[in-house]
């Protein structure tokens, strides 16, 4: 009984955890959207308060049957958790797969949205802070180099070009924003005009799809890991509330069988007297 106890208390906080941080993403996915003054990136792939939202809701949900579940030893709730874990580890064995056997079609695309998220920096408030923690994040600038900025109209490398960030790049390439007490946003200014080596003195100069690609293969090892160990955790505690279950069942037919068995006088006897 203690063992079981430890399983479902532990389930419960793992899932009640998430279950706060779904809920956090979701509201503050809603408080992004409907801050904006108008909605000029509305689209799920390159909206960063429309992919809260989604994510946090879908998160609420999951961890809500597990939560639920664990708390009130519900066997239906918890085969519900356990399904939609199965399905996850699933759609993660076969993107896995099926990026192993197209990794240039995966490249491509990826690429390409990557690249439509260059071309609206500056469009979207949203959108702009999670490319300059992208680029902060995995030291990198640009999708395969950092000449790619010269696909915004802000960074066009051109002598036509009347903007002053005019051949700069964001101040999220910059290599020496770490240890500034003051944020210089012109750090990246005229970085595209400088070859490889003499911008790489200021600015990571390597693309960010490449390295990106690397860390999610690195963690998807990991990903995965989890998500099978929570399964296991999970067909474990289903195990011990179906077990609780019939042994309950089987001392309330036990107390009933009791009951039935117990000699009552008769109410006319009773009368008699």
């Amino acid at each position: 009984m203690r063992g079981y106890r430890t399983i479902k208390y532990t389930l419960f906080t793992f899932c009640y955890c998430f279950w706060v941080v779904s809920a956090v993403l979701t509201a503050v996915g809603i408080y992004a959207k409907v801050a904006k003054e108008k909605d000029v990136v509305d689209t799920l792939a390159l909206d960063p308060a429309l992919l809260l939202i989604v994510v946090g809701s879908f998160m609420f949900l999951i961890t809500f049957f597990g939560c639920f579940g664990a708390l009130r030893n519900s066997a239906h709730l918890l085969k519900t958790f356990l399904g939609i874990l199965v399905a996850v580890l699933l759609l993660q064995v076969t993107a896995g797969v099926l990026g192993y056997l197209f990794t240039d079609l995966v490249m491509e695309r990826t690429e390409k949205l990557m690249m439509k998220t260059v071309v609206r920096y500056r469009e979207d408030r949203d959108l702009e802070n999670a490319i300059d923690f992208i680029q902060k994040k995995f030291q990198c600038c640009g999708v395969e180099s950092y000449k790619d900025w010269s696909r915004n109209i802000y960074f066009l490398c051109s002598d036509a070009n009347p903007s002053v960030e005019a051949c700069g790049v964001p101040f999220s390439c910059c290599t020496d924003q770490q240890n500034q007490t003051v944020l210089n946003t012109m750090c990246g200014f005229g970085m595209q005009s400088l070859d490889t080596g003499a911008a790489a003195r200021d600015i990571f100069t390597a693309g960010c799809l490449e390295k990106i690609v690397g860390w999610t293969r690195t963690n998807m090892v990991l990903v995965g890991g989890l998500t099978a160990g929570l399964l296991l955790l999970e067909i474990s505690i289903v195990n011990k509330v179906r077990k609780h279950q019939k042994n309950q069942e089987s001392r309330d037919r036990a107390a009933s069988h009791r009951k039935e068995s117990v000699w009552l006088p008769a109410f006319a006897d009773i009368a008699d007297q």
